[in-house]
């Protein structure tokens, strides 16, 4: 039969890159997915209401 041979990427090497990667981001700015949606569905809303003031809305 066929003999399996080891690779030498294993599991913890090969995500090694990744892993310094994202813990190296500790200081950057977290904003939660939950706020970033509030925020653009309110700019939707002042957009379409400002259209609709200026008489744009069809």
């Amino acid at each position: 039969m066929a003999e399996k041979k080891k690779s030498s990427g294993s599991g913890l090497m090969s995500s090694a890159g990744l892993m310094t990667y994202y813990d190296a981001d500790k200081r950057a700015v977290h904003v939660q997915p939950r706020t970033v949606f509030i925020f653009g569905a309110i700019c939707g809303i002042v957009i379409l209401a400002l259209s609709a003031g200026f008489g744009l809305w069809p």
